[in-house]
């Protein structure tokens, strides 16, 4: 039996994975896995990674792929998720600030330094032209911190996935200003270097079938009430949540879509010139 210990966050985007596991679906190939949730994010399992704690993760494309251009002895084994992440963008309930201009020299709430939280924050400069030196960071764990970060004004934004913050921005416990979109498939699987060159075959069918098990469940007309029940969330906001969602959902070439992240990682200095060099073979 080969065990592998993976994480994801527990949101939403993972179900397959969690239905794969429950249903037994790996048995066949004779390979046990251990679900951890990560709420910490990306940058939580980039140091899994790192520390071996964990084998695989299922985590953000732009923070993966930075990590692994600074070192992080890894590989993207695929895509996982082929659709935009769409982030929200949180402020206090008592803000002044009245639109996502007024955030230029604010004081963003991230789960860790190279966490999706951090480098979308990033993203968001880019696109209205924030000077990023003006721009600050105060580390805060996950989405409970970032929360806690507004309500006690700590900081003045917080980007997280709209979906799951939801709940805090309907019982007041901080404002939804707008949304920011990833310009790339938003959830990559990546993994150990050595699991990886050991178990690549076995890991690709494994993959396989989670996609095979997302497809169901996107074309499922009783999934919008199981991921509410779930992940406490409302019955419209998952609807939505689903006709938006995307899954890879077959082996489909993917490689090139991932130079969208290097070439912006190059083009806001959160590479260097030697590290964005051979990138391809980096990552993969």
């Amino acid at each position: 039996m080969k065990r592998f210990k993976i994480g994801g966050v527990p949101e939403h985007f993972n179900l397959p994975w969690r239905l794969c596991i429950e249903e037994n679906v790996f048995k066949d190939l004779g390979i046990e896995l251990h679900w951890s949730d990560m709420t910490g994010g990306t940058g939580q399992m980039i140091k899994g990674l790192e520390s071996k704690s964990l084998d695989i993760a299922v985590l953000l494309t732009e923070g993966i792929t930075q990590a692994i251009l600074k070192g992080t002895q890894a590989k993207i084994i695929d895509i996982y998720v082929n659709s935009p992440l769409q982030w929200g963008i949180h402020i206090p309930v008592d803000s002044i600030v009245a639109d996502v201009k007024g955030l230029h020299s604010a004081n963003f709430a991230v789960s860790r330094m190279g966490s999706g939280s951090h480098l979308m924050a990033y993203v968001l400069g880019k696109k209205f032209n924030f000077a990023m030196e003006n721009i600050s960071f105060n580390v805060i764990g996950d989405v409970y911190g970032g929360i806690w970060a507004l309500e006690n004004h700590v900081s003045d934004a917080f980007l997280w996935e709209k979906y799951t913050t939801q709940p805090f921005v309907d019982k007041g416990s901080c404002k939804f200003l707008g949304q920011i979109d990833t310009p790339w498939p938003c959830f990559v699987v990546a993994g150990r270097n050595d699991v990886v060159e050991k178990y690549g075959d076995e890991i690709h069918e494994m993959l396989n079938r989670v996609q095979q098990r997302a497809k169901k469940l996107k074309d499922d007309t009783h999934s919008v009430q199981e991921i509410a029940w779930r992940y406490h969330l409302q019955e419209p906001s998952v609807d939505q949540w689903l006709k938006e969602t995307e899954w890879k959902y077959s082996e489909a070439p993917y490689k090139e879509k991932l130079a969208s992240v290097v070439a912006f990682l190059w083009a806001t200095e959160l590479i260097t010139e030697t590290e964005q060099s051979n990138w391809a073979q980096k990552l993969f």
